[in-house]
């Protein structure tokens, strides 16, 4: 895209950060580029903006993973599980059986969130298996997609949202 002005042309320079981190895209004049607004995370899987049912920050995402590793490693040290494997094997079975039959786990329940199927459906003990194996991993936590989705939700065709 050219911006014209006069007898000369200027491409347009566009940021290289999404709209999401409060920076825009063009010259305030012009608005976005057409063809280059990724939207809001979540947009594509039909959910709002903010509020009740947007995907939830990484911040709080994070701090939520935070809260359900110290509750595991208290556990594990209380039940006196092994030191190196104890808290990632009790983190599986909590995040298996608190999201697979309530849709929580201890640290999303405290900061407001819930992992939803994106059909709406329960999410089950099988695919909240997928999702804590996958967790429990690290690395498939951290790669996302533009949806802000973790490759272990992505498995699990679940997303984190705010309650």
């Amino acid at each position: 895209m050219r911006l014209t002005v006069g007898a000369a042309s200027f491409p347009v320079v566009t940021s290289v950060f999404p709209r999401r981190y409060g920076c825009r895209r063009g010259p305030a004049s012009l608005g976005p580029v057409s063809g280059d607004n990724p939207g809001h995370p979540g947009d594509r899987l039909g959910l709002p903006a903010a509020g009740t049912g947007s995907v939830a920050g990484l911040g709080r995402r994070f701090l939520a993973l935070v809260v359900d590793w110290l509750v595991c490693l208290l556990v594990a040290t209380g039940v006196d599980l092994d030191r190196v494997y104890g808290p990632s094997l009790v983190l599986l079975v909590e995040q298996t059986l608190l999201v697979g039959l309530l849709g929580f786990s201890i640290g999303h329940r405290l900061l407001g969130l819930v992992v939803a199927r994106l059909d709406a459906a329960p999410v089950g003990l099988w695919r909240a298996l997928v999702r804590a194996f996958l967790l429990c991993l690290a690395i498939p936590a951290v790669i996302m997609d533009r949806d802000s989705r973790g490759l272990h939700d992505q498995a699990a065709g679940t997303v984190v949202v705010r309650r």
